[in-house]
């Protein structure tokens, strides 16, 4: 029997509007359009088991069969299975009791909301797989360098665009602070995370991980990608400054050198891309000590001690070295601890002859308030001397006090001993 191609004006609109959706391969959207055509029909009739759908989504072409057995005039319980003989007869003479009738179902002739219906269960699904896919395409993506166009600037985020038109997602805390963009420019970024709420993909990316830093890094140095140079560990502040402690299996490899290049030739880029942040690269050790005082770079490190159970070191430099320690704002030595996964004190050493006699807090409280003393002993400086060679930086911030309160206790303790 001939079978005539159904094609109304509102159908062929419906499959123009999905058969370029992006993302979905051919199989996976005649599956879907199929479903949606079941879905429908079986809504009409109860059920689709009996229906036949051919689906052409390249054309816009769609055949819809129905299939009914042959029953004697007036035994008909089931309309939409069954078929009296009289009425399959006028389709084709020959037909007999017991036989199978397919015959073509004009889908236009449904109606108009039998098309609303379609419409709307094909848009529902076909959203459900992009975001399928969008999630799929990501979730592998995550911890990898992505670029993207700036299509909107909010407060509290940047919208970007990839080259599907894709929306990926920028927010303020995962942007360097120095970063400034402008629509329609091309901005790389490291994807962070997949969100995917209520199968609704979120996709989060991120600047200011250290992850970022370390796939540039691993992009411009071939040693990193051959395998023959390993990043240990990342410590940023983003926008101001990192430490990355790199090691090398082959003693004929440099790593430091191989990584920072010629003049700094391999990270003028990087730095560049990161709105200038100032990278230091040292050589990692599993010996802690020697460690730590790579980390503390450039201040050079008389002795430490180390507390292993609490993950804790003081260190002593000579008085001239302590604020190189420290750095500017305590940067050096707050990513010297991050990277190094140490708290880390600072003491200046004392030199022979400077071990006078020492006189404990307790003995100033005519002078310094007893709860600035207490303060003071609680980050483990129970005297005059200790308090002495500590830096005025570490007191003001380890003990909460203001800098005026700091600068009077240096100045009655010295006067001590003067």
């Amino acid at each position: 029997m001939a079978t005539k191609t159904t094609k109304g004006p509102s159908m062929i609109e419906t499959f123009q509007e999905f058969k370029e959706t992006k993302n979905i391969d051919r199989t996976t959207l005649v599956s879907v359009l199929e479903e949606s055509f079941r879905n429908v029909i079986a809504k009409m009739f109860g059920s689709d088991e009996n229906f036949d759908v051919i689906v052409n989504p390249d054309k816009g072409d769609f055949e819809i069969h129905r299939n009914r057995i042959v029953v004697a005039d007036g035994e008909v319980k089931d309309e939409n299975k069954e078929i009296a003989l009289t009425e399959a007869q006028k389709i084709e003479p020959d037909y007999e009791i017991g036989e199978e009738v397919s015959e073509e179902v004009e889908f236009a002739k449904f109606g108009r909301r039998a098309i609303l219906n379609l419409r709307q269960t094909l848009a529902s699904k076909i959203l459900e797989l992009e975001h399928d896919s969008l999630y799929n395409k990501y979730k592998d993506k995550v911890g990898q360098i992505v670029s993207a166009e700036v299509y909107q600037m909010w407060k509290r985020e940047v919208l970007l665009i990839d080259d599907e038109g894709n929306e990926l997602h920028l927010p303020k805390a995962e942007q360097i602070p120095a970063d400034n963009y402008h629509k329609g420019e091309t901005i790389r970024a490291i994807v962070k995370e997949v969100q995917n709420e209520n199968n609704n993909p979120r996709i989060i990316l991120s600047r200011t991980s250290p992850q970022f830093l370390e796939r540039l890094l691993e992009a411009e140095v071939p040693e990193i990608q051959d395998g023959l140079i390993t990043i240990r560990r990342i410590a940023r502040m983003p926008g101001e400054r990192a430490k990355i402690a790199v090691e090398s299996y082959d003693d004929r490899i440099d790593p430091v050198g191989a990584c920072v290049g010629v003049k700094g030739s391999r990270v003028h880029g990087i730095v560049r891309e990161m709105c200038n942040e100032n990278i230091d690269v040292i050589n990692y050790s599993s010996n802690t000590q020697l460690f730590i005082q790579r980390a503390l770079s450039p201040a050079k490190v008389t002795s430490i001690k180390l507390n292993p159970e609490e993950h804790k070191a003081e260190v002593y430099l000579q008085p001239e070295e302590v604020s190189l320690a420290i750095g500017k704002g305590g940067l050096n030595i707050k990513l010297a601890s991050m990277l190094t996964e140490y708290t880390i004190d600072v003491f200046r050493v004392v030199n022979e002859g400077e071990a006078d006699e020492d006189i404990y807090l307790d003995e100033f409280s005519d002078e310094i308030d007893q709860w600035i003393i207490d303060s003071i002993k609680a980050i483990g400086l129970d005297t005059a001397k200790a308090v002495l060679n500590a830096p005025r930086e570490m007191l003001i911030e380890k003990a909460d006090l203001e800098e005026e309160t700091v600068d009077h206790v240096i100045e009655v303790l010295k006067a001590e001993f003067e």
